[in-house]
């Protein structure tokens, strides 16, 4: 007689309450090639003007929204870094474009990255480390690449993929471990046309509380963020498409895993940390390239009770380790 598997703990969740932002505001931003004119909304924890270089944190979606973020607070209580949260144009408290809604031309890597640069030259930030996670790792990483930012001191990719055949891949092999009846009402609204129904958003929700918060309920921050996306999916539709491994929007075929050669000692002097779950729909080959191809320092920090969210699912242990990395020499 086999003994029955043990059940997984669940993961700890936050335990304690966040700072309140020392500023916020909005911030104008014009993107010449498309003639788009906006403003980013964004949350300052800290003081830029105290000397110390800053934390600017790039969310995931793309579309989602800066709230699930909000653990990445504490790293300015426990260290007195200053942290920025900012909602990346076209979703949250920033300039919504829904008319733009499949214009793959509108919505770029390099919109993105402009904006970044118009926040740090508005805000007067020089020096800085940068995290991304999930979309935000993708950018992140690509504009370490393509720009080679004068001031980056370190980077983080958290729960990041570096191709996103290989992330669908991935996605599919994790979707045939949910229960049948799921894997069939995925299937069968993707063949007819039927992603935006209540059926298959209730089938999709058995894969994210497997895959990508295993916090149950999930955390009022995760709520917040995928609630900007009924707001407006403007931007994750059309990059993304309507679900996490059902990707047929622009980045279907997006990679940078061979041009993260490109990232070295002089890009980041400070080296990159790779961060992910266990249970993360970014799993371990979704991430590898981050962590062996750029020619700087890298360290890989995994948590085992986590999935896509380790800074709401491990948030203690994962503040302690990015705080740790920042603080290094």
């Amino acid at each position: 007689m086999s003994t029955p598997p043990k059940p997984t703990p669940a993961p700890p969740g936050q335990e304690r309450p966040y700072p309140s932002p020392s500023q916020t505001g909005k911030i104008p931003f014009s993107y010449a090639p498309t003639g788009l004119k906006g403003e980013t909304s964004y949350l300052l924890y800290g003081d830029l003007s105290a000397g110390k270089t800053p934390l600017i944190c790039l969310h995931g979606g793309p579309g989602v929204g800066h709230q699930y973020l909000k653990p990445l607070s504490l790293i300015h209580t426990d260290y007195d870094i200053p942290v920025l949260l900012y909602d990346q144009i076209g979703c949250g408290g920033s300039t919504h474009f829904a008319d733009k809604k499949g214009d793959g031309e509108f919505w770029t890597p390099q919109l993105f990255m402009a904006e970044l640069d118009n926040i740090k030259s508005y805000l007067g930030i020089t020096d800085f480390f940068l995290l991304g996670q999930s979309w935000g790792g993708m950018l992140g990483g690509q504009y370490a690449i393509e720009k080679q930012p004068v001031g980056l001191q370190k980077l983080i990719i958290s729960d990041s993929p570096s191709d996103m055949e290989v992330w669908v891949q991935v996605a599919n092999k994790l979707r045939l471990k949910l229960p049948q009846a799921v894997q069939e009402t995925l299937t069968r609204c993707e063949e007819e046309g039927r992603t935006d129904t209540e059926e298959y958003e209730g089938a999709v929700m058995h894969y994210y509380a497997e895959h990508v918060c295993r916090i149950v309920p999930f955390p009022q921050e995760m709520e917040d963020a995928m609630g900007n996306l009924k707001v407006d999916n403007t931007v994750y539709e059309t990059m993304n498409g309507p679900s996490e491994f059902y990707v047929v929007g622009t980045l279907k075929t997006w990679s940078i895993s061979e041009q993260l050669k490109k990232i070295t000692a002089k890009t980041v002097p400070g080296g990159m940390l790779i961060m992910n779950g266990y249970y993360d729909e970014a799993q371990d080959e979704t991430c590898v390239p981050y962590f062996v191809k750029p020619s700087c320092r890298t360290k890989w920090v995994r948590y085992a009770l986590s999935s896509h969210m380790p800074m709401l699912e491990e948030t203690e242990a994962y503040v302690r380790d990015l705080g740790m990395f920042l603080m290094s020499e």
